[in-house]
C-alpha cells in the first residue's frame, strides 16, 4: 500500500526515496524533546484560541490530546513512523489522527523552524538545570572530603615536580574553584538562551495576528527575539553549551589525571574503592582505574561535538538551513556525556582514601622548604633575588651531603649567608610551611579551613 503524502510535500512529484527517508529522519534522536514540544504546542495553540485564531473548544481538543499524546509517549506506548522525519511531525499526525481537523489547526502561524528552536531552548533551561545540581552534588563531596583531610599534607607540584609543601584540602578545593566557573557559566548560557523564538515562522514572521508574548510567558521566557530572521537560525547557545560541557570535560579529566597517577604504586597517595576498578583479564593482581580513565577518554568527545557544532554553523547562508538538524546529535551527546561523569566523579570521590601515613613519610623529599627559606631571607632583609639565589647554592650542597635543609647545621648555612640565624628552622621542614602561610587563598591549614566554611556556606544556599 502506497502511504498517502505528507500534507507539506503535495507539491512534490512522486514518493519519497527509501534511503532518502532514512537519511532524512531524526525522530530517532530528537524524540526525546517530545515533552517540550507538547509544551510548546499548547502554549501556541492557547494563544491562537485568545487570538480567536481557533476556537476554544479546538484549544480544548488540542489540549487534551497531546496531554493524552505525551502520557503515551512516556508510558512506552507511542509507535515512532521515522516516515514523519522528526518529533514534531510525529505529535501532529498523531494529533490528527486522535481529534480530526482541529489538530491540523495546530500548526498555523507556526513553522517547524520556530517551533525547534523552541523546543531545544526548553530542553537546554532545563538540562542546564540538572547540571549545575549535579556541579552542586560534586563541590560538596569534595568539600567533605576536603574537610576531613584539612590537617595532612602533600607535595604541591609544578612541571609534574614537587614543589611546594600544601594541605591535602586545599588540593581537593582547587576542583571546587574550577566547578563553580563552570556552574557560572551555564548559568550564562542559561540567560542568554532564555528568549522565545516562537511566532517567527519559518523566516520572516507571520501575517497572522500572532501574540509572541503570551506564548513566551506561558513558557517561561524573560523575552522574545527581536528579529525573526536570526531567531530560526541562531544556534550560537547551542555551541556555547557545548563549550561549556567541554570545559567541565577538560575540568573532570585532569582531575581523573591526577588520581590516575596518585593511585599507581609509585606514587600510592590514594586508594580508590574497588568497586570503581577493574581487575586484568591476564594479571591477576591489578586494580585498574578505569573509570577515570575513560571519564578522561570522553572529554575527546565532548570536544568532537563542539567541532562538529562550530563546523555545522561556519558557513551557513543566512536563514534556516537542514544543517542545523544535526545540532541535536552534538548537544545531545556532549550533556550525556557529561552528566554521566559527573555523577560517576562523585561516586568515586565519596569512596576515595588519601593514604596520608605514606605520603607524610616521604613529605620532605625535594626540598619543599626551598621557597620558604628564600623568603625567611627576605624578612631578614635580603633582596629576593639575592635570595633565591643562595637557596639554590644551599640546595646543590645539600644534593651533594644528601641531605635536607633542616637537616644542615646553623654553621653550614652562614657559609651562604650570615643573615641566617637560629630561627630559620621554624621555617624549614613541610609541617612548618605549611603553618608560615599567610597570604589570602593560600594551601595551609588556616586558610583551607576558611574556604570550607565558605564553601559549606555558599552550596547549603542552592
Amino acid at each position: 500500500m502506497v502511504k498517502p503524502k505528507k500534507n507539506w510535500e503535495k507539491h512534490l512529484a512522486g514518493q519519497p526515496n527509501a534511503l532518502a527517508v532514512d537519511f532524512v529522519e531524526s525522530l530517532s534522536y530528537d524524540k526525546r524533546l517530545y515533552k517540550y514540544d507538547i509544551v510548546g504546542s499548547i502554549a501556541h495553540a492557547q494563544m491562537l484560541a485568545e487570538q480567536k485564531l481557533i476556537t476554544k473548544s479546538e484549544f480544548s481538543q488540542i489540549k487534551n490530546g497531546l496531554i493524552e499524546i505525551g502520557e503515551k509517549i512516556s508510558d512506552g506506548k507511542f509507535k515512532f513512523d521515522k516516515t514523519y522525519e522528526d518529533i514534531h511531525m510525529a505529535i501532529e499526525a498523531a494529533l490528527v489522527a486522535k481529534i480530526g481537523d482541529a489538530g491540523k489547526k495546530l500548526h498555523t502561524g507556526r513553522s517547524r523552524n520556530d517551533q525547534v528552536a523552541t523546543d531545544i531552548r526548553l530542553w537546554m533551561r532545563d538540562e542546564i538545570e540538572i547540571l549545575q545540581t549535579k556541579i552542586t552534588l560534586f563541590q560538596k563531596a569534595f568539600v567533605k572530603l576536603a574537610d576531613k583531610y584539612n590537617e595532612d599534607l602533600m607535595p604541591g607540584y609544578t612541571h609534574f615536580q614537587r614543589a611546594q609543601p600544601i594541605v591535602i584540602a586545599a588540593y581537593l578545593l582547587n576542583f571546587v574553584e574550577q566547578f563553580e566557573r563552570d556552574f557560572i557559566r551555564l548559568g550564562n548560557c542559561s540567560e542568554l538562551l532564555n528568549v522565545s523564538p516562537l511566532g517567527s515562522g519559518a523566516i520572516a514572521g507571520s501575517t497572522l495576528p500572532l501574540n509572541r508574548i503570551s506564548t513566551a510567558k506561558q513558557l517561561g521566557f524573560s523575552a522574545v527575539s527581536r528579529n525573526s530572521i536570526d531567531s530560526i537560525s541562531d544556534r550560537d547557545f547551542a555551541a556555547e553549551f557545548i563549550f561549556d560541557c567541554s570545559l567541565i570535560a577538560m575540568h573532570l579529566s585532569r582531575l581523573a589525571e591526577d588520581w590516575i597517577v596518585y593511585s599507581s604504586n609509585e606514587f600510592g597517595f590514594i586508594r580508590i574503592d574497588d568497586s570503581f576498578c577493574t581487575s586484568s583479564s591476564m594479571m591477576p593482581q591489578k586494580r585498574n582505574p578505569d573509570m577515570l580513565e575513560l571519564i578522561r577518554a570522553k572529554t575527546g568527545s565532548v570536544y568532537g561535538s563542539l567541532i562538529a557544532m562550530l563546523t555545522i554553523l561556519k558557513a551557513q547562508p543566512t536563514g534556516y538551513n537542514r544543517d542545523l538538524q544535526e545540532d541535536k546529535i552534538h548537544i545531545f551527546s556532549a550533556d550525556d556525556t557529561v552528566s554521566a561523569s559527573l555523577d560517576l566523579i562523585r561516586e568515586i570521590a565519596l569512596n576515595t582514601k588519601f593514604n596520608t601515613k605514606k605520603i607524610s613519610a616521604n613529605i620532605n623529599a625535594g626540598f619543599l622548604d626551598a621557597t620558604s627559606l628564600a623568603e625567611y631571607l627576605v624578612e631578614k632583609g635580603v633582596a629576593f633575588r639575592h635570595a633565591h639565589g643562595i637557596v639554590g647554592e644551599l640546595v646543590t650542597y645539600c644534593e651533594k651531603q644528601n641531605k635536607s635543609l633542616a637537616e644542615l647545621k646553623l654553621d653550614e648555612f652562614k657559609k651562604y649567608s650570615t643573615a641566617i640565624e637560629k630561627d630559620v628552622y621554624s621555617w624549614l621542614g613541610a609541617e612548618n610551611v605549611v603553618n608560615k602561610y599567610v597570604s589570602e587563598g593560600a594551601a595551609g591549614k588556616k586558610q583551607a579551613k576558611e574556604q570550607i566554611a565558605f564553601w559549606n556556606q555558599q552550596l547549603a544556599k542552592r
